[in-house]
């Protein structure tokens, strides 16, 4: 009994009311238009990133293992 009391004195979880799993991908319109952002300000290691990003479909973890 006394687990159950100890549990309700803590409070309440960081992620109530938020929406949790994974983010809904990115459409044709978004990817282009930050293509677009990306050649416009020149940065092409940026560029070079999401481009393979993109191409390969490579989540964040394994970009940020890349060394360019």
């Amino acid at each position: 009994m006394e687990t159950l009391n100890s549990f309700s004195a803590r409070g309440v979880p960081w992620n109530k009311g938020r929406l949790t799993g994974q983010k809904p991908p990115l459409k044709l319109r978004e990817i282009w238009a930050i293509r677009t952002r990306l050649q416009m300000s020149s940065n092409v290691r940026e560029l070079a990133l999401f481009s393979l990003a993109i191409d390969s479909k490579l989540g964040a973890c394994d970009l940020t293992r890349l060394q360019v």
